[in-house]
C-alpha cells in the first residue's frame, strides 16, 4: 500500500528522523512534534546523496542562510537516504560543508521521503525537495527540482519571510518577488482588476 503524499495546504503527520548534528559532532534526532511544541517552523531540504556533486553546493549556500533563518522562527534538516553515519563522514571529508552546522536527516529507507513526494524508486534516492513545514504543522510551500539543477537558498529565505509575516497577517497576500517593507495586497472586490493600482507607491 502506497503511502499518501503530503500536498501544500495539508498537515503533516508527524515524524521522527536520526542525525547527525554537524554542530556538536554528535548524532541526534528531529522530531516534528518536538518543532511544533517549540513554535518553530520547519523546513525540509532533500537532496538525492552524499559524496555526491552538486548537493554540497546546495548544502554551502543554505549553510549562509541557516542563521537567517533560524532568526525567521524556522529550524532547517538537510535529508538524504544516506544514513547518519555516512552524514559524519562526508561532512568530515568534504571542506565545502565546513560551515554546514544544521542537522542532517538520515532516511535511509526512503520513508519521509515518500511522504513529501520525493523518493525516486528508480535509484532509491530523493529529488532536490524544499518543503516549508509552519509551527501547526500544515506544509505552506514545497518546490521539487530534478537531479542536475540545484536551488538557490535566497529565494527560500523570501518565501520564508514572507510565510512568517503571513502567520501574522493572513488577511494579506505577498505578490511576486515580495520583501519585507514592501506593499502587500488585501483581496476584496475593489481589488478586482486593480492590482496595479494597489501596488502603486
Amino acid at each position: 500500500m502506497e503511502e499518501k503524499v503530503i500536498l501544500v495546504g495539508q498537515q503533516v503527520p508527524d515524524f521522527e528522523m536520526e542525525t547527525y548534528e554537524p554542530a556538536t559532532g554528535k548524532f541526534g534526532k528531529f522530531s516534528l512534534a518536538d518543532a511544533k511544541k517549540e513554535n518553530k517552523w520547519t523546513i525540509l531540504f532533500f537532496y538525492p546523496a552524499d559524496f555526491t556533486f552538486v548537493c554540497p553546493t546546495e548544502l554551502a549556500d543554505l549553510a549562509e542562510k541557516y542563521e537567517e533563518l533560524k532568526k525567521l522562527g524556522a529550524e532547517v534538516v538537510s535529508v538524504s537516504t544516506d544514513t547518519k553515519f555516512v552524514h559524519l563522514a562526508w561532512h568530515r571529508d568534504e571542506k565545502l560543508l565546513a560551515n554546514v552546522k544544521y542537522p542532517m536527516g538520515a532516511d535511509p529507507t526512503g520513508k519521509i521521503s515518500r511522504m513529501f513526494g520525493v523518493y525516486d524508486c528508480n535509484t532509491g534516492l530523493a529529488l532536490r525537495g524544499t518543503f516549508i513545514i509552519s509551527p501547526e504543522g500544515k506544509l505552506v510551500s514545497s518546490e521539487v527540482n530534478f537531479y542536475n539543477v540545484g536551488r538557490n537558498a535566497d529565494e527560500l529565505v523570501r518565501k520564508m519571510k514572507a510565510n512568517a509575516y503571513l502567520m501574522s497577517h493572513p488577511e494579506e497576500a505577498c505578490p511576486a518577488k515580495w520583501e519585507p517593507g514592501k506593499k502587500t495586497l488585501k483581496p476584496s472586490e475593489e481589488l478586482v482588476g486593480h492590482v496595479y493600482e494597489a501596488l502603486q507607491d
